[in-house]
């Protein structure tokens, strides 16, 4: 599927529960942002920093964007015209699915209630250290694409070129995709690589958590995360401070959604 296309698919679901809604608080850093929308509904976001333009004052639809209307932000996720406009964008898509009931798989006591054996081939978009941790008890062979582990050179265990996502993603029974990947456009053609996978997970907090969006894909499984409000304070100060992921992590409220 063509990257607008998909990501226009995603945002045309989440119309119902964006009327009326209106932003009311964002917080970037250089690590997370963070949204607010009125009726006390948060949503929080990875910032990519890597392919940013450079200069003075480029971000400054930021500072427009409290007091719009959240239909209209969210538009920055089809059509933004950087990775952090896109991303907030993501971010204010997965704030408002708080209206919806999204009911979490069953505890079955598989990862993400997806069942891994020993001859399974597992990619994983996104070196996601603890997931990997996880899913390597399985016995499963693991492909790992991280472009910042390719760029530090790392020789990290199971970390392959990202131009060989190629050759092997069509091999992978299983493939887990970083919720990033729906901001910098890559999703929409790795999950056109993942054609032979019998799951695809999209996983992480840049997950938008908007399931009706991603009917037709080959995505079968939203693993991203809410926020409770009570924590708005000490989230939105930590992402101001430079925090990421792993300081945050506690406020999360996983979320773990088959689409149906």
């Amino acid at each position: 599927m063509e990257v607008q296309k998909f990501r226009q698919q995603i945002y045309d679901a989440a119309v119902p529960v964006l009327k009326g809604r209106t932003v009311t608080d964002l917080v970037i850093g250089i690590s997370m942002l963070a949204v607010e929308l009125d009726k006390k509904d948060i949503a929080v976001s990875y910032v990519l920093r890597d392919e940013l333009p450079g200069g003075c004052s480029i971000f400054s639809y930021a500072s427009r964007a409290v007091g719009m209307s959240a239909d209209e932000v969210a538009l920055w996720f089809v059509n933004g015209s950087d990775d952090v406009q896109r991303s907030i964008g993501g971010a204010v898509l997965t704030a408002a699915s708080h209206a919806l009931e999204l009911k979490d798989t069953p505890e079955s006591g598989k990862p993400f209630d997806v069942a891994l054996s020993e001859g399974d081939t597992v990619g994983m978009i996104g070196n996601i250290h603890p997931v990997a941790m996880q899913l390597k008890n399985s016995g499963c062979r693991m492909i790992i694409f991280d472009k910042g582990s390719c760029k530090n050179g790392n020789e990290a265990e199971n970390i392959y070129p990202m131009q060989m996502q190629a050759e092997l993603l069509p091999k992978c029974d299983v493939v887990f995709l970083s919720g990033t990947t729906t901001i910098n456009g890559t999703a929409a053609s790795l999950t056109e690589l993942c054609s032979s996978a019998r799951e695809i997970v999209l996983l992480g907090s840049s997950v938008p958590m908007i399931p009706d969006g991603f009917k037709g894909t080959n995505v079968s499984i939203l693993a991203g995360s809410w926020w409770r409000y009570e924590d708005k304070d000490i989230i939105f100060k930590l992402i101001s401070q430079a925090a990421g992921m792993k300081d945050l992590s506690k406020f999360a409220v996983k979320k773990n959604v088959r689409i149906k």
